[in-house]
């Protein structure tokens, strides 16, 4: 009878770690739909091929390599182990247990941190849209899936040092988000805004996205798969305890993006005089972002309000980075880097085992070892094969120059 509801477990928690992995990997999807909304009609094409390429080379860098750097080394390290690539048996199954405890099959668990990086990865392709060159985002996409991402993700949920200094971020508002949005402020500040955007005298001026329906449908997509996301990190749902946590997550997780598309809709609506919608669709992502780093403590209540706290930054922070001359398409670097921030730093709020001298350096050591890394490779990346498009592609559209196809043909004049 014991051993019959072990394996009467076993697959229950397996089944439902593959269905949230599902549900993460559908936020690909929602990406892309989010990004190809809010870019240009001419660079539709191009930033719809990032997100499929980066999803696969996230994927297949993640099988290789990352999986392996951050869960197979000894706890409390700074430097991952490479003894896998020294001869080692190079396994999924081999990775990683459960503190002893088998409780659901390893291939499950590494399906599900797969579509975790490649989230991460996500991220940079929006905020470096319609100037960018495909051939080096990919290049770039590389080296972050490979080693960038698994080393910080090594400190914190693979047993290193962050892990032991008493770091939480129960599904990674810092781990994945931030450390995304850290990576994309170093391609941006190499790569330099889109011709247009910035004027003299500090002028700054608006490029609308092309389809704000679709841009709608991808944060509908995204919010549906935040519930596997932040409900897939309880690990198990097997037991009652387990099975209550996930449903608070899920509730938590709901009513965060709620609280910020409120708030950041309120807020455009005293500050610009107008019901800004992408402005609210960066409000939920900014509330879900907010409330990854701990959606099981706070209340439901609680978590409305860190999601509210969330939906206002992202809408200061996109204001701020336009000042600043920083241009991001697609308000990524605002709704994932700060609301992610907010999200490490407010947990301590609502949980009693953290602490904020934990969040503050863990915070600091994720964004300062991605930005800076990322931003080493991005210099490589210009100086061997250029980062940016010449300025008669970027005029055209990165469609043609870069995929040599068009994603809306029908509304191009005729060439003949």
């Amino acid at each position: 009878m014991t051993e019959d509801i072990t394996q009467l477990s076993y697959a229950l928690d397996t089944f439902y770690f593959l269905i949230c992995a599902v549900l993460v990997m559908w936020m690909a999807a929602g990406f892309a739909m989010l990004e190809a909304g809010l870019v240009r009609a001419k660079n539709t094409a191009e930033i719809l091929t990032k997100n499929v390429a980066l999803f696969a080379i996230s994927c297949t860098m993640y099988l290789l390599f990352s999986y392996h750097l951050m869960y197979s080394s000894g706890a409390g390290g700074f430097l991952p182990s490479l003894g896998f690539l020294l001869g080692g048996e190079n396994t999924v199954d081999q990775v990683m247990g459960s503190n002893g405890d088998v409780y659901y099959s390893n291939r499950a668990d590494f399906f599900f941190q797969v579509v975790f990086v490649a989230t991460a990865m996500s991220i940079v392709s929006g905020a470096v849209a319609e100037r960018m060159k495909l051939w080096a985002f990919l290049a770039f996409a590389v080296v972050m899936t490979a080693i960038i991402y698994p080393t910080s993700g090594y400190w914190t949920w693979g047993g290193g040092w962050l892990a032991e200094l008493g770091y939480s971020d129960y599904a990674g508002s810092g781990i994945v988000h931030m450390a995304g949005a850290a990576a994309a402020l170093a391609g941006v500040l190499v790569l330099g805004p889109r011709k247009g955007k910035y004027g003299k005298n500090g002028s700054i001026y608006a490029i609308p996205g092309s389809n704000l329906p679709l841009a709608t449908l991808g944060t509908f997509i995204l919010w549906m798969g935040w519930f596997g996301f932040n409900g897939g990190s309880e690990l198990m749902v097997s037991n009652i305890d387990s099975a209550n946590n996930m449903a608070q997550v899920l509730v938590n997780t709901n009513a965060a993006a709620a609280g910020g598309v409120i708030a950041a809709l309120i807020l455009a609506k005293l500050w610009f005089r107008k019901a800004d919608l992408t402005m609210a669709l960066n409000g939920a992502i900014a509330g879900l972002v907010a409330i990854t780093a701990d959606p099981l403590s706070p209340t439901g209540l609680g978590a409305m309000l860190i999601g509210a706290v969330g939906g206002l930054l992202v809408v200061v922070s996109i204001v701020v980075l336009d000042k600043l001359k920083i241009d991001d398409p697609v308000g990524a670097i605002s709704a994932h880097g700060v609301a992610g921030l907010w999200g490490v730093l407010v947990v301590p709020l609502t949980n009693a085992s953290a602490s904020f001298g934990a969040q503050i350096i863990g915070a600091l050591a994720i964004f300062l070892w991605c930005f800076i890394a990322s931003l080493i490779v991005w210099l490589i990346i210009k100086a061997a094969m250029g980062v940016r498009v010449s300025e008669e592609e970027e005029y055209e559209g990165v469609d043609l120059a870069e995929c040599g196809l068009e994603a809306y043909p029908e509304f191009s004049a005729s060439k003949k």
